[in-house]
């Protein structure tokens, strides 16, 4: 199956309820999947006029109790940004999946790249968390879609599917399990949807027409959901929040994973397809005697800091290959400021090739 209709299942899979989306290449797949195979699960399909509808859309859904998603790239992610802001703010659980491709601004449509990372992070403005994942295979594609949702409604926070035009359309095969494990939001009737006592720090979420009073609002606002954007403890205490409930739950979730890495002294850091060819070349230099590993990053916001710094503790040399200037390489080297960290950038709107990576690991080590 190709990775963006496994992402299409993965969401069904999950519980999706409501699409809103725009067509955009390479993500167009995953909304032309759900317009057909929505209606057959009693979902709804919508093709909205530009992303931002798209966003705002979802976000309303959202708040009617249904689990929803969208999917866009690089132009069209940025149309979101202020959506996403919203949806931050009011602490909406929904899924957004960026199919990565070759920019800045219209750039390469049809082309792969990797360099939506810091956006996706940062694009929004003000202080808040946010999860990002990245798949690097069709299996993935439908697994980490899952775990997006269930990430999303257990935190009640925004998660974004970074994948790339590669593995969007990478055709592979994958293993669907019979069994799911799908976690379903706390929607109880509460008065107090936008605070909460319990030590995760994740309120209730009522919907609309549920019965509970609420108000929903961009602005600062108190645990009832008052606007109160002239009060300096009502404005710590809520961002705090949204902040920590991120923070506090690290561990669980974020997650990597490591190949070859127990004696590495030569450490390749990366995600997504960069991953893949990254690995390629871990196995090269392991036949030839090189004690090289590869950590990959499959949660890359929160950003795991220990287990970049515990995999990456005996290593030499720290290599980050990736289709952009160098982006996930700004985390490597604040983390690891004491080791020799080597960006492997590429922005050909190509994939990155394992000679590619290869070569320029000859250059420093040779």
């Amino acid at each position: 199956m190709q990775g963006n209709i496994a992402c299409a299942e993965g969401a069904l899979a999950a519980g999706c309820q409501y699409y809103a989306g725009y067509p955009i290449t390479p993500s167009s797949e995953i909304m032309e999947h759900l317009s057909n195979r929505l209606p057959e699960v009693n979902g709804v399909f919508m093709q909205m006029e530009d992303e931002i509808a798209s966003i705002c859309s979802m976000i309303g859904a959202s708040w009617a109790g249904a689990k929803a998603m969208t999917a866009t790239s690089g132009p069209g992610f940025s149309l979101m940004l202020e959506g996403l802001g919203y949806a931050l703010m009011t602490e909406t659980p929904c899924v957004i999946v960026n199919i990565q491709r070759a920019g800045p601004a219209t750039g390469q449509a049809t082309r792969p790249g990797q360099s939506d990372i810091m956006q996706a992070r940062w694009g929004a403005h003000g202080d808040y968390r946010i999860i990002g994942l990245s798949p690097w295979s069709v299996q993935e594609m439908y697994d980490l879609t899952i775990k997006a949702f269930n990430l999303a409604e257990q935190y009640r926070v925004p998660v974004i599917l970074l994948a790339d035009e590669v593995v969007g359309h990478l055709k592979e095969s994958f293993i669907i399990k019979p069994e799911l494990e799908i976690f379903i939001r706390d929607s109880t009737m509460t008065d107090k949807p936008f605070g909460t006592e319990q030590d995760d720090g994740v309120p209730p979420m009522p919907a609309f027409g549920q019965g509970a009073k609420l108000l929903v609002t961009g602005s600062t606002h108190n645990q009832f959901g008052i606007r109160k954007v002239a009060d300096p403890k009502v404005q710590d205490i809520l961002v705090n929040r949204l902040c920590n409930k991120i923070d506090r739950h690290k561990k669980e979730i974020c997650e990597t994973e490591s190949y070859l890495t127990d004696d590495a002294e030569y450490l390749f850091v990366s995600f997504g397809i960069s991953a893949r060819s990254a690995y390629a070349v871990v196995k090269q230099l392991r036949n030839q005697g090189i004690k090289a590993g590869l950590l990959r990053y499959k949660t890359i916001w929160p950003f795991d800091e220990d287990e970049l710094k515990q995999t990456a503790q005996n290593c030499k040399m720290i290599f980050v290959p990736e289709m952009n200037r160098g982006q996930l390489v700004l985390e490597i080297q604040r983390v690891l400021c004491d080791k020799q960290v080597i960006s492997i950038p590429k922005t050909q709107g190509e994939a990155i090739y394992p000679s590619e990576i290869s070569n320029e690991f000859k250059k420093y080590t040779t």
